[in-house]
């Protein structure tokens, strides 16, 4: 095999037309190049040069490496380029699962702060269910996920985000309607629409209302916020619904603040646990940060620690 650094000397010895000339640009002795040369033209099995007077000219074979080793050069140059803008963050690649009301209040934001800021770095963006999330992360087909979830799993690392809090959606003329915030115990003896599947999302409902003594009484399922909304407006009950997920409001229903206490869901990002620093990746957790910070976004920051990816 051609070694790449002598088709680098023979291309210095011919753009100086000898091997003095060589060995001066290049801060080697005129016996080094030669024996670089020499060493090269074993490897290819033919003479490279030739003398002419007091200098050197490329034989066809020489000129022909020597063609090469410009291109090799040139391509060696774009790579130390280009391995400097990943290392410093300026380019690079990022797979990013998230979930779909994530996408709006937290993904889309971020994905624009980062362009300003790293015009250079490209986005894989997909919706991802969470158990699909974490595997995909862990195995190194995604960098980054966004999840609902309160505890790790083997392999990758939670860095929290933000805290969603759930809203009560009621219908125009209910009795809280009027009120600017309801006591979550208010809501004990209502029929319930259901806004969540199974998991995290709908946990951080149950448990904040078993902490005040009841479980709601769900009279309806529904695959998704506005529709959760739109059952409400038809009076079939009342509904919580976390902020990220509010949306457009249905013109049917009133929407007020929870406490004593909040449901809260905690969105955060899943970064491998082993994965070396990615400057790109350090920008786009920074950049999901800022969407999430209270003049950004609709929801507000965790105020758990967020430690970097």
């Amino acid at each position: 095999m051609l070694d790449v650094r002598r088709m680098q000397v023979l291309r210095a010895v011919v753009a100086s037309g000898s091997v003095t000339g060589a060995a001066a640009a290049l801060g080697y002795t005129p016996s080094a190049v030669s024996q670089q040369i020499a060493a090269l033209e074993k490897e290819a099995g033919a003479e490279l040069l030739e003398r002419v007077g007091r200098g050197v000219r490329p034989t066809a074979a020489g000129l022909l490496l020597t063609e090469h080793a410009d291109a090799v050069g040139r391509q060696l140059a774009e790579a130390e380029a280009a391995l400097a803008d990943l290392l410093a963050g300026r380019s690079g690649r990022l797979s990013v699962r998230y979930f779909a009301t994530a996408g709006a209040g937290l993904v889309a934001p971020a994905v624009a702060r980062l362009r300003e800021l790293h015009p250079g770095v490209r986005l894989e963006l997909r919706v991802s269910a969470p158990q699909d999330a974490f595997a995909e992360v862990r195995e190194g087909r995604a960098d980054l996920a966004l999840v609902v979830r309160g505890d790790g799993a083997a392999g990758v690392r939670l860095v929290p985000l933000l805290d969603d809090p759930y809203l009560a959606v009621l219908p125009r003329g209910h009795r809280l309607a009027g009120r600017r915030s309801v006591r979550l115990a208010e809501l004990a003896e209502e029929d319930f629409v259901g806004s969540e599947w199974p998991g995290p999302c709908l946990d951080a409902q149950l448990d904040a209302c078993a902490a005040v003594g009841f479980r709601p009484r769900f009279v309806v399922e529904s695959e998704d916020y506005m529709t959760a909304q739109g059952f409400v407006a038809a009076g079939l009950g009342v509904s919580l619904v976390p902020r990220l997920g509010l949306g457009s409001r249905h013109p049917g229903v009133v929407v007020r603040e929870v406490r004593d206490p909040v449901p809260v869901r905690t969105v955060q990002a899943v970064v491998r646990e082993t994965a070396p620093a990615q400057p790109a990746l350090e920008a786009f957790v920074a950049a999901l940060r800022a969407a999430a910070s209270p003049g950004d976004g609709p929801a507000r920051t965790s105020g758990r620690p967020a430690p970097a990816p």
